[in-house]
């Protein structure tokens, strides 16, 4: 799904993403402690806060996968700080 107006970046770190996602997820098994799945969350981090600030939430993000964070529910944030 793509929104009008993302600038060239935001589409290509999302089409990255979505690669990662199509071709090299589906080899690996489910092990993402989070939901939404870390890929997700990239995802709607960028579209909504753009390049900078959402590659900044979703390297954040993954950077919380580690065997001592619970994991759990974390949704995007409405915004960011």
């Amino acid at each position: 799904m793509e929104k009008e107006g993302e600038t060239m970046m935001v589409k290509i770190m999302v089409w990255l993403i979505r690669g990662y996602q199509l071709m090299i997820s589906p080899y690996k098994p489910p092990s993402c402690r989070f939901a939404p799945t870390c890929s997700h969350y990239a995802i709607e981090s960028i579209r909504r806060f753009g390049a900078w600030r959402g590659g900044w939430l979703a390297l954040r993000r993954i950077l919380k996968c580690h065997p001592f964070h619970p994991g759990g529910y974390d949704p995007v944030p409405d915004q960011h700080k």
